[in-house]
Order: C-alpha cells, then structure tokens, then sequence
C-alpha cells in the first residue's frame, strides 16, 4: 500500500467517505486532502479524524501549479476527486466546470509526471458515455463517449487527459468510471438527501417531467471499496467501470423514500424536467468483478433506509448547507 497519498476533493461527499475508510484501513498511511472547499465542499465532513496525526488538510486550489508541484513531491499515490460536479450548475454556468475539471485535471497530471511519475487514480462518471434507451446495454469500459452537459462534457475531457499521460508519458494511471453515488456526507441539492432532508421539513420534494428517468444507484461505501481495489490490484492504464447494480426511475426512489418515511404521493411536486435530461444511465460492472473480485453488497433498499436514518441523526450537519 502506498505510505503517502494526495487527495483531491477530500471535503466532497465522495472523497471525505474515502478518507474515512482508508485511515481505517490503512491506519499507517498519510493522507494530505486538498480541497478549494466550494460550496460542496465541507469540513464537517472529517470532524472526526482533523486530529489525527496521518492527516492533513490544505486549504487550496488544484489549478494552484506551484502549491500542486510541492504537495506532489512527497507523493506515492494521487486519488482524484476533485470536480465540479452539479449538471445544472453546469448549465447555468459552464467556465468553472472547465477550469477545475480540465485544467485542475492537467496541473496534476503534470505535476505527477515531473515528480517521478506518482501513481495516478481518476475518479470519473458514467455521464460521459451519454444516455441510454430502455432496452440498451449498459456502458462498460468499450462505450463510446457521448456526453451531454458541460460537466459530462469536461468529465470527458479529464479522462482523455488521463489516459493520453499514460500513452504519452507512461505515468502510471487508472481511471473509474462510477453511476449515481448516495450515502451520508451528500451535499442536500442532490436527489436523494433533497428529498429526505425536505420530507423532514414536511416540504414537497420536486420530481423533474414525469420521473421516469433512470439512474443507477451505487451506495458511497461500496464505491470507496471498488476504487481501492483498483489501486491496490488493478492494470496500469486501465478503466474500470463501478455500477451499484440497482437501476430505478427517480419516481421508484421517490416510493422508496416516501414509504421509508411514512408519507404519501400528495408530498411529489412535478417540475419542468432538466435541459437535455439524459433518460438513462447504467453499468456493467463484470469487468471489475472478474478481474480484481468486486460487486456491490449493500441493496439499494438497505443502503437507502441507512442514509435516510443518517439524514435524521445529522440534522446539524445538513441544516446549515440547505440554509445557504
């Protein structure tokens, strides 16, 4: 295992879970999190482990070149959460998506080849193969890239980036590419801590067009687990694609939460669905679970009454991000 490792985003929802579960895992290993803490980001997040000798936090940007260069010089392993990442904040306002999302991703790249060639893991999205019909096979690593929004769009651009390091510089590098994450630590605009934390607040939760577009659900601890088997075990330059093997419409999840909570269908509100609203996204993860032994194992409906009872617990945590 890596001794020394940089991670990108570590204040996000998904990079604050990975921390947690490597401190635990590898209690030996040092963790720096570099986090510009926008609005997604949160400190909150890693209350538990800020005292923790093996971790440290720098405040900073990805697109900082001289910050970036020193951090890498004492780097074996760089972990890249790090991404703008809200479709409609894409839509509303595409220049941030680029300037993080390609530009950050080019600046760490660069700074991990000048540095030795420092192992390099990408976190990207399922959102860069496009969308899917009903009856289309899921993506796997073979799809091709068609992505819709300026995020799926510089998503895009990063793995390029990525693999193109690689071929050119042999910097050692794996890419994954996961479906829709859910779990605790979610900023509350996403779908899920939205609906929970408003259905709290006996608000009504808004369902774009008619709900039918369909996600695949992958709950956060799972994904931390995939991605460290990809570190760990998997082939330098190689994508692997993480699905959580639970595919619904967000009227499914809509029932799901509404049944949890004990509320009825007179809590839905019907909003005008999204600009170029992708129908459906979905991941064949046979890759991944042949080659280095990986498949979900939390359901969608345990991980989902888990999180809601989460939300409940940490009303401290969330009520201040709905309140900005």
């Amino acid at each position: 295992m890596q001794k020394n490792i940089l991670v990108t985003g570590g204040a996000g929802f998904i990079g604050s879970n990975f921390i947690h579960y490597m401190l635990e895992k590898y209690p030996d290993s040092k963790i720096i999190n570099l986090d510009a803490l926008t609005y997604a980001g949160n400190l909150e997040n890693l209350k538990s482990v800020e005292n923790n000798p093996n971790y440290k936090f720098v405040h900073g940007d990805i697109t900082d070149k001289k910050l970036v260069n020193d951090l890498m010089k004492e780097i074996d392993l760089v972990v890249h959460f790090a991404a703008e990442s809200h479709v409609d904040r894409s839509i509303e306002d595409s220049d941030i998506f680029v300037k993080t999302n390609i530009n950050g991703t080019l600046n760490l790249l660069e700074a991990a080849r000048d540095n030795g060639g420092v192992r390099f893991h990408h976190i990207s999205t399922d959102e860069v193969f496009g969308s899917l019909a009903p009856d289309d096979l899921a993506f796997n690593e073979q799809s091709c890239y068609d992505p819709r929004s300026p995020y799926s769009a510089s998503k895009a651009s990063a793995d390029h980036l990525v693999r193109a390091y690689y071929h050119t510089h042999d910097l050692p590098i794996t890419i994954s590419n996961c479906s829709n994450n859910y779990g605790p630590y979610q900023f509350p605009e996403k779908l899920i801590p939205l609906f929970v934390t408003n259905l709290i607040d006996d608000k009504k939760i808004p369902i774009y067009g008619n709900g039918g577009a369909i996600r695949d659900w992958l709950h956060v601890k799972d994904h931390c687990i995939a991605i460290n088997k990809i570190i760990q075990e998997g082939k330098i330059g190689e994508t692997y694609c993480v699905g959580g093997n639970a595919e619904k419409t967000n009227m499914d999840i809509t029932k799901i939460i509404l049944k949890e909570m004990n509320r009825g269908e007179e809590m839905i509100e019907y909003v005008d669905d999204r600009k170029g609203h992708d129908l459906r996204y979905a991941i064949d993860f046979s890759k991944i679970k042949d080659e280095l032994d990986w498949e979900p194992s939390i359901s969608f409906e345990e991980g989902t009454a888990q999180t809601i009872q989460w939300y409940k617990d940490n009303e401290d945590w969330w009520r201040p991000l709905k309140e900005k």
